[in-house]
Order: structure tokens, then C-alpha cells, then sequence
């Protein structure tokens, strides 16, 4: 009976640090695709950071055109601090990520970036990016 009792403690131990470990695991996703479109967007790639885009459509890929254009610089991307507003969701969301970035020879650039969660901690979730604003000022809000 004791060793009945230890084998279900173990496996629901187990059964919640994966579920854990999941969730958490969805926070990393977002923050590497959302630095893998800023990385593209201080290389000049429009192309790249439509692939990272998703459903972006004809207005959203002039702005991120245009940020590319404005926003090309020399150097690895530095993010500075990084403000989701779906990190640690259970569920679906949508919201928006402030995040502040640089590079080693610039000033910061705060953009806001359009983050949409799908699934569930049990099924799994997904992250994808929806858009990307244009430069706002230092000192604002998304």
C-alpha cells in the first residue's frame, strides 16, 4: 500500500513539472521569435521578418519595410528589457509585447509587437507574431 502511495505521489509529481515545464518553455519560444524578428530587422531583411510575421498583411508588411529601411544597424541585437502581456498565459491570448532594444553602437528602440498564444498547457501552445509597430517614443506604453 505505502509503495502504491509513493508511485502515485512520483507520478504526479512528474505529471505536473512537465506541464510546468511546457508552459514555461512557451515564454522562451516567444522571446526567441520575437528577437529573431528584431535581429532581421536591424540586418535590413524585410523577408526575414515576414517570416516571422504571421497573417501580416498589406499594411503590415509596408511598416515592416519600412522599419527595416529606418531601422538597419551594425551589431548583435541587445534586447534591454522586454514586457509581455501573454507571458505565463494558460490559455489562449493576444496581446502586446513592449520590448526596448539596441545595438552596441546605438540608443535604445522601443517597438511593440503583436503576440498571439493558441492551445492550452495540457495540449501544448503555440506563439506567433502578428505585427510589429514602428519606433515609439522612449518613455511609452504600447
Amino acid at each position: 500500500m505505502r509503495a502504491a502511495v509513493i508511485v502515485l505521489a512520483v507520478a504526479a509529481f512528474l505529471a505536473a513539472s512537465a506541464l510546468v515545464a511546457r508552459w514555461l518553455t512557451t515564454d522562451n519560444a516567444e522571446r526567441a521569435k520575437v528577437t529573431r524578428l528584431l535581429q532581421a530587422q536591424a540586418r535590413g531583411d524585410a523577408t526575414g521578418m515576414l517570416r516571422e510575421l504571421d497573417a501580416c498583411a498589406a499594411a503590415c508588411a509596408e511598416r515592416a519595410r519600412a522599419n527595416a529601411r529606418r531601422l538597419r544597424r551594425g551589431g548583435p541585437v541587445q534586447i534591454v528589457a522586454y514586457d509581455s502581456a501573454t507571458s505565463h498565459a494558460l490559455a489562449p491570448r493576444t496581446g502586446v509585447t513592449r520590448v526596448v532594444w539596441k545595438t552596441p553602437d546605438t540608443l535604445t528602440v522601443v517597438q511593440c509587437v503583436r503576440v498571439r498564444r493558441a492551445g492550452s498547457a495540457l495540449r501544448g501552445l503555440t506563439v506567433r507574431l502578428l505585427a510589429l509597430s514602428a519606433p515609439i517614443r522612449r518613455t511609452a506604453g504600447c
